[in-house]
This record gives structure tokens, sequence and C-alpha cells, in this order.
């Protein structure tokens, strides 16, 4: 007797869930999710995904992946702001280039560590990159 035994579909936010866990890196882009279903559906399931915690909110449609944070027991980024927003901008086809004070940094003519918020980038960037109160500026090198 052969059964007739019909596989349940696999919800969208745990398809998606799975390519989260998939995609090296921890940054996430919308575009990450074209091929599983239309604008309106990857956009609820992105939202059910940010509510569990697995994703947060760093941009317009950035999102990056998320731990329990050991101290606190909250849900935080698994990066600092600053190298999310590098590997952002990488994603988005930016490229990333030393801030003016890296370069001074490097090039010994300051003793002082560059610890900004600063991402210099090699072409303008309107975007803003932030989560926590901590955003990003977004610093043009002049070549």
């Amino acid at each position: 007797m052969a059964s007739n035994t019909q596989r349940k579909p696999v919800p969208l936010a745990a398809r998606m869930e799975r390519r989260i866990d998939a995609l090296n890196g921890n940054v996430i882009l919308r575009k990450d999710f074209r091929d599983l279903a239309g604008d309106d559906q990857i956009g609820r399931g992105v939202r059910t995904l940010v509510q569990k915690g697995k994703i947060i909110k760093i941009g317009q449609g950035l999102y990056a992946k998320t731990t329990v944070g050991p101290l606190s027991g909250k849900i935080i980024p698994r990066k600092d702001i600053t190298d999310l927003a590098r590997e952002a901008m990488e994603r988005l086809g930016v490229e990333v280039v030393p801030t003016r004070w890296e370069k001074d940094y490097a090039e010994r003519k300051t003793e002082q560590i560059p610890l900004g918020r600063v991402v210099g980038v090699n072409k303008r960037v309107r975007r803003k990159i932030a989560w926590g109160g901590r955003s990003i500026e977004f610093e043009q090198s002049r070549r």
C-alpha cells in the first residue's frame, strides 16, 4: 500500500533563518532572500526574524547577525558597529579605504590611536548605519 504523504511546506521565516546561518559574514541584505519570495513576503519574514532576535536592523535593508550579550543577557550584534559598517559597504560594492586618521597613525604622523566610528570609503555614501545609539560616519577618500 503506497502512502500518499505530502511534505509540509517550510515557513518562509524558517527558510530565511537557515539561509542566514549558511551565510558567511555578519551582515545580511534583503537581496540575500530575493530567490525565496517576493518583497512583501521577505519584509514580513525579516520582521519575524527581528522579533525573534535572530537579526537586528542596522540600516535600510541592512541587518546583522546577533548573539546574547554575556553581561546584559540582551540581544546584541556579533560584531562592533564599525566592523559591521565596513562589511556592509563591501557587500554593497563600495570600496573601504583607510580614514585620514588611520593613514596618519600608520605613517607615524600621530601617536593618537584612531578609535572613532568613521569608515573611509572611495565614493560618497548617503546611507545611515547605526545601532544602539551609535552611528557611523563615512569619510570619502580624496585621491
